[in-house]
């Protein structure tokens, strides 16, 4: 029996929001390898089919769903659609994550509450949905995608605050679920090289080639992170073996902060 099967010998579902691109879709093709039916949540819904249908082409069972994570209604209909066609949602990865950098200064109320909805409030409201399908199982998994900007990081308050609160979310969900035999995690990135870090390159006006040399050259293991190492963390933290793992964050940045 592998780690995405249940006693029942069904393949266990699992949500990954933000998954139309980058980090989030590495993660879904990856759990889908690993045997999990896969939901791809993305309020980009053409991204999010085509990271499903790219899933179903290699051999496995996957849906796009667009959903606005922020949104309560929209990720309690999303969630019951995933239940309906893929089977209970017993393991969820909070991936889904917008920046909108600025100093302190410049930065607008409406720059600080995105970040917010879609970091924290996302990921509250996503879990919360799915939790319910994990304490009934009696099994449930849930990783959240924080960042090393959760230690600071110049001109990033909002997401520095956001990911810095998805550590502690994470080591509350710990204690609150653990006795139903769900675990709770997180993986904090350092560089890795998507279009979200591509974006950061313009907006500094800087050449996305020099971005990725400087952080190659501050980086311990001499690399930027890829999108596929980040999965493997994931995949770790929702494999039958990490049971007794909870309420931890690993920082997979190529060095204790990179």
């Amino acid at each position: 029996m592998t780690d995405a099967q249940a006693s029942d010998t069904q393949p266990r579902t699992a949500i990954v929001t933000g998954g139309a691109r980058g980090i989030g879709a590495a993660i879904a093709r990856r759990l889908s390898a690993d045997g999990f039916n896969v939901a791809v949540l993305d309020l980009d819904e053409a991204g999010a089919k085509a990271t499903a249908a790219s899933i179903v082409e290699s051999g496995g069972k996957a849906i796009g769903v667009a959903a606005d994570v922020s949104d309560e209604d929209a990720v309690r209909a999303a969630v019951a659609q995933v239940a309906a066609e893929l089977g209970p949602p017993v393991i969820v990865v909070n991936n889904a994550g917008v920046t909108r950098d600025n100093l302190i200064f410049k930065m607008t109320t409406t720059d600080w509450d995105t970040v917010m909805n879609v970091h924290l409030r996302g990921a509250f409201l996503v879990t919360k949905a799915a939790q319910s399908y994990m304490v009934e199982a009696r099994y449930g998994r849930i990783v959240n995608v924080s960042s090393t900007s959760a230690l600071g990081n110049r001109g990033q308050v909002n997401y520095s605050a956001a990911k810095a609160g998805l550590q502690g979310f994470t080591k509350a969900l710990a204690f609150e679920l653990g006795k139903f035999g769900v675990t709770a995690n997180a993986v904090a990135p350092g560089f890795v090289e998507t279009e979200m870090t591509k974006a950061t390159a313009a907006r500094m006006g800087v050449a996305f080639e020099d971005y990725i040399k400087r952080a190659t050259d501050a980086n311990p293991v001499g690399r930027v992170g890829q999108p596929e190492d980040i999965a493997h963390v994931v995949s770790f933290f929702v494999s039958e073996g990490a049971g007794y793992v909870s309420g931890q964050v690993i920082y997979a940045a190529g060095g204790p902060r990179a």
